[in-house]
């Protein structure tokens, strides 16, 4: 790793915006980021080497943001997730044992023995992808309302329980670090808590905005990183640790300066750093050995969007159920954890992020139908 590599990943970032930049495609940034890392990884190019030590280090770091920049986008304060959080919770509850005999079916069908893992898939949503899809299309009334708990309790619960299912023989060993990962975020709530009812916060930022000292974004990194480094020890993903405290942020109210600087940190770097180490970790040749995970790829895919698309049976439309498909954080930490972890078979990484990429395309459709379907007069939903 030097300069002239971190040059050429800065340069490979900007396809992601390139891609993203027809707002009628709703094409998300990180899918021009990853495909960059692909071309420029061992699948084509060959530039970039996922198994350097300070390039994987970097996307560590990265990795640990983009979850808590997740965590954070979590609508926990919205007055809307109280007002739909009974059928919302009932919803999500209703996918998860929907997605149970699909995800036996598929993984008895290619052989792979991850059930477990393609339950938890199935069952996901992303709300750091669908919030933006329905503020950018103006979605209101009470069945987007009813949509949000959803959506956040779906990307929760998945995101605790995707390292307890990628090592399925060590789970209990996960989820003992888990607990204690929960712990120390609840630990760090209620600190925090009492800081900003104190008023200690908002003094804190006034001094850092006029010495520009930066502090709340110090602390909000020392914080993520400690919890990082609890995850190494108790062998607990990091991507754990920094959902957990984008929770605690969202809980609180994140100020919109220490938004901003994590936007700037995030986005700006180490998350399309991330994305481009992901890419180059995914293995494209091992899709033309192994065909048949290509299939499983587009298999996994229709069916989380039929697994979200059946709440039509609970009353929910049918585009807002499609749109709850779109996955994004599960996907992607599924195929990090198993690249780190070796403990998917070659070509099955690809195939989760080829799933992934099938959700938001069917999202994508259905969040345009179900914005041409929407009533002018409809109530706001705060977003």
């Amino acid at each position: 790793m030097d300069f002239a590599t971190l040059a050429m990943i800065s340069l490979a970032a900007l396809v992601g915006p390139l891609l993203a930049l027809p707002q009628r495609w709703h094409v998300p940034v990180v899918v021009g980021e990853l495909t960059a890392g692909v071309v420029l990884g061992p699948s084509s190019v060959g530039y970039l080497r996922p198994g350097n030590g300070t390039f994987a280090f970097l996307a560590d770091i990265g990795f640990a943001l983009v979850m808590f920049v997740a965590g954070s986008h979590v609508p926990v304060r919205d007055p809307g997730m109280r007002a739909g959080l009974r059928i919302g919770a009932l919803r999500a509850l209703f996918a998860a044992v929907l997605a149970v005999p699909l995800a036996l079916g598929i993984a008895a069908l290619f052989g792979t023995g991850h059930a477990a893992l393609y339950t938890v898939l199935l069952a996901s949503s992303s709300a750091a992808l669908i919030l933006p899809m329905i503020d950018s299309l103006r979605l209101q009334g009470t069945p987007v309302l009813e949509l949000l708990p959803q959506v956040a309790l779906s990307d929760t619960a998945c995101i605790v329980a995707l390292p307890l299912v990628i090592e399925t023989q060590r789970a209990g060993r996960a989820a003992l670090g888990a607990l204690a990962l929960t712990a120390c975020a609840a630990v760090c709530f209620v600190v925090l808590r009492h800081f900003e009812r104190t008023g200690s916060r908002r003094r804190l930022h006034r001094l850092s905005q006029n010495r520009k000292w930066a502090l709340e974004l110090r602390i909000s990194l020392t914080i993520v990183f400690a919890l990082a480094a609890v995850a190494v020890r108790t062998h607990v993903s990091i991507m754990l640790a920094g959902f957990c405290f984008g929770l605690v942020v969202a809980a609180i109210g994140e100020p919109r300066r220490l938004a901003r600087q994590l936007f700037a940190v995030t986005e700006g770097f180490f998350g399309p750093l991330f994305f481009l180490w992901l890419g180059a970790s995914l293995d494209l040749r091992q899709l033309g050995r192994h065909p048949s995970f290509i299939l499983l790829g587009l298999l996994l895919g229709t069916a989380a969007v039929a697994v979200h698309a059946a709440m039509r049976l609970t009353g929910q439309p049918t585009s807002l159920g499609t749109l709850s498909a779109a996955q994004l954080g599960v996907p992607v930490a599924a195929a990090a954890l198993g690249s780190q972890l070796h403990v998917l078979k070659p070509g099955e990484a690809a195939a989760l992020m080829l799933a992934a990429l099938v959700t938001i395309g069917a999202a994508a459709g259905a969040g345009i139908l179900a914005a041409r379907a929407a009533p002018t007069n409809a109530p706001a939903t705060n977003q």
